[in-house]
């Protein structure tokens, strides 16, 4: 398996708090990896580390396979946005793409309209930033970022502050650049459900420690459909939910019973565990919710 970006125990302290403790994370060539957390999880230290914008306090950072000094050699293989675009507001759009071209020494013709094309943005590029909408921004930024074909795209909340259509937009950018560049891309967000339609992966850090990463197919696992039972006691009606042949339940703290293989007979359940003394308050089915998934695995 080939990892663009490889950490291991990857550790930023600032005095006595770790804003990134003991992170160990795996993101595959040619994937989306989604990096979700709540504002001040970590998220965006965790990123300026693997860009270089800011050095670990201890553990293992590898980029393209390589680690220590020789992984900061790879650094001008990524391009990030992280927090806000860095834009002149009284510049074209053009004129800003022109300018870091101009740092990184490009010099190819028509290169600037080339990305104003790829991120939707052709007809905008004699407009002032000032005059371009957030999303528009948000969108140039993404352009900055692709400037010297970066293999690794690191986007920190590029759809916070946007509207509905905005997001749309840039979650088509996102999924053209890996269908089409088979680009890698690490993108960070507290919004679970919008991660969701792009991402491959997903890594969820709380407060500093990453306590899960788990792939789309594993999630979709997770956030199921079940079969939710409230019951005073929930110790007797384990045995009983068994012998309808259900192995793959959870009991709640609510003393409530969360059931995820399909029941047979619900009705025969509910007759059972009443014979066996067990109260059944309600059985009902649950929609699978990513966002109550995520907020019951962060509750402190």
């Amino acid at each position: 398996m080939e990892y663009v970006v490889d950490t291991c125990a990857l550790t930023k302290q600032f005095r006595k708090h770790k804003a990134v403790n003991n992170i160990s994370l795996h993101i595959k060539r040619g994937e989306i990896y989604g990096f979700i957390g709540r504002n001040g999880a970590g998220k965006t230290t965790f990123m300026k580390m693997v860009c270089g914008l800011s050095v670990p306090t201890s553990g293992e950072l590898k980029l393209f396979g390589a680690a220590g000094k020789e992984a900061a050699k790879y650094h001008s293989r990524i391009g990030n946005l992280i927090e806000q675009p860095g834009l002149y507001s009284e510049m074209t759009a053009w004129e800003n793409l022109h300018m870091k071209c101009l740092a990184l020494g490009i010099h190819e013709e028509d290169y600037e309209n080339r990305l104003l094309a790829t991120v939707g943005l052709a007809d905008a590029g004699k407009k002032r930033v000032r005059q371009l909408s957030l999303g528009m921004k948000q969108r140039l930024g993404i352009a900055m970022a692709l400037v010297g074909k970066p293999d690794l795209l690191v986007l920190d909340e590029p759809v916070n502050g946007l509207d509905p259509q905005g997001i749309a937009e840039v979650r088509k950018l996102l999924l053209k650049l890996k269908a089409e560049k088979n680009m890698t891309i690490l993108i960070s967000s507290h919004i679970l459900e919008e991660l969701y339609k792009v991402a491959d992966t997903f890594g969820i850090i709380h407060n500093g420690v990453l306590i899960q990463e788990l792939s789309k197919e594993e999630l979709d696992e997770k956030c199921s459909d079940y079969t939710e039972i409230l019951t005073k006691d929930a110790k007797k009606a384990c045995p009983v939910i068994e012998q309808t042949g259900c192995r793959n339940y959870q009991v709640m703290p609510d003393n409530s019973i969360r059931i995820f293989d399909v029941i047979p007979e619900p009705g025969k359940l509910n007759m059972k565990l009443v014979n066996e003394g067990c109260m059944v308050e309600s059985m009902h089915m649950v929609s699978g919710n990513l966002e109550e998934y995520f907020l019951n695995l962060t509750r402190d």
